[in-house]
């Protein structure tokens, strides 16, 4: 069975110190880059996610409820927004930004971009019309089952999960690799990800 492994938004916004920062998000970026360095030849395919928020509409707000809205973040060209320098010494190939000009959670929502450009709305239209999806890299390269990790498990890594689940693949999270928001948001989000298929190592 040929597995990919996503790491989804280990990025400094994410971390302690940033400015969605997830308490042990730094430990989380350790461990995920041990993990790939000792595993890495399990996987066929392997990619990050990052948010590279440029206009996202009502996803900024000066009075965020934490729910739909939420302080800037992820803001694409800045440090905050980088992969985590745990995550960009691994060297990972193919890098997935989403976000640019809407609100956005699961990896499935952005496209294939190595680059730290700041595209225009026309560039993100037109790169997600001609299927570099991170959907398409996965059946491309002929992948049956995933594995999730990442920031945060309540939030971007249960939502690209359930992205996975509804392509039809095999679906892990491994626990000691993710974190969420708070204790209470994880477990509804760990039963909404059990309830969907998904596999909690």
């Amino acid at each position: 069975m040929k597995k990919a492994l996503i790491i989804v938004d280990v990025q400094p916004t994410f971390c302690e110190g940033g400015e969605l920062g997830v308490a042990g998000g730094n430990a989380v970026a350790e461990r995920i880059a041990d993990y790939v360095n000792a595993h890495r030849g399990e996987y066929e395919y392997i990619a990050t996610t990052q948010d590279w928020h440029i206009e996202p509409g009502s996803h900024w707000s000066e009075q965020p409820d934490y729910v739909d809205t939420w302080p800037v973040h992820g803001k694409a060209g800045t440090p905050g927004a980088e992969l985590h320098p745990a995550i960009a010494a691994l060297h990972v190939e193919h890098h997935f930004k989403k976000g640019q000009y809407s609100p956005s959670y699961s990896g499935f929502e952005g496209y294939e971009d190595n680059t730290d450009s700041i595209p225009s709305r026309e560039q993100v239209a037109s790169d997600m019309a001609i299927g570099r999806t991170l959907a398409v890299a996965l059946e491309s390269a002929g992948i049956e089952c995933v594995d999730v990790v990442g920031l945060a498990e309540s939030h971007c890594v249960k939502e690209t999960a359930l992205g996975a689940r509804k392509l039809g693949l095999e679906v892990h999270v491994i626990e000691n690799l993710t974190e969420p928001v708070s204790e209470e948001l994880g477990i509804a989000a760990r039963q909404q990800m059990l309830s969907a298929g998904v596999i909690l190592d």
